[in-house]
């Protein structure tokens, strides 16, 4: 497995294709990264790339972080993040390489990792689509409420409590998001810009993880072999 860049979702556009076709995307701002540590199997017990992203003033970052990323020649970055790889792989980084979106110039689809926007405490209608109650007179303040929730509540079928994983109110949204097989429309290597076709996570500014697609339909991995063959 490959290891994925980090970079900052900037927003949505638009770009004009074969034939003036207009093509929604989105831009992201992908690295550069700087590779800040090795793990090896005969020190850690594995094999893993870390690479650190964006750059943070010292006084907002600490001590051991500083120190940790002057080790690789850089300065402190504000996100880390470990990929693991293969001993075979593992030869191919060197401690303080610059990575930058032309590691994408040979890929026609990516995977998006990022953290969804946070909705706060939501409602079964909201979070899970629930149709609610009858909006009918003899319903009393009652219209977004779930419903029944007691029956077989228990994972024996029986007794109290509830089934594990039962859809109810909560808090909903940041979680970790995969967006998968996204279109890459165009590449700016100058500018380090992505431009993908699809729903990326997260907020405009957010951190989010680009990897090379790892499942591809048959149509997605024939491009992917036509692009990787040129």
């Amino acid at each position: 497995m490959s290891i994925a860049l980090l970079g900052k979702k900037l927003g949505m556009t638009r770009v004009y294709v074969d034939k003036g076709v207009a093509v929604p995307v989105t831009a992201i701002e992908l690295g550069p990264c700087v590779v800040t540590q090795l793990r090896t199997k005969e020190k850690d017990g594995y094999t893993a790339v870390q690479v650190g992203f964006d750059e943070v003033a010292p006084r907002n970052s600490t001590i051991p972080v500083i120190g940790h990323d002057h080790k690789a020649g850089t300065t402190p970055k504000r996100f880390h993040r470990e990929f693991r790889v293969s001993e075979k792989d593992l030869a191919n980084y060197t401690l303080g390489q610059v990575l930058t979106a032309a590691a994408f110039e040979k890929t026609a689809f990516v995977d998006v990792i990022g953290t969804s926007k946070g909705k706060g405490f939501a409602g079964v209608m909201k979070r899970h689509n629930f149709k609610g109650l009858f909006a009918s007179h003899g319903t009393e303040r009652k219209h977004r409420s779930p419903g029944s929730i007691g029956g077989l509540g228990s994972n024996r079928g029986y007794g109290g409590g509830l089934l594990k994983g039962k859809r109810m109110a909560g808090h909903m949204g940041a979680e970790r998001v995969t967006a998968r097989s996204l279109d890459i429309i165009r590449i700016d290597t100058a500018k380090n810009l992505l431009l993908v076709k699809g729903p990326v996570p997260g907020p405009n500014n957010g951190m989010v993880e680009v990897r090379t697609a790892i499942r591809l339909y048959k149509t997605k991995g024939k491009k992917q072999a036509e692009v990787a063959g040129k």
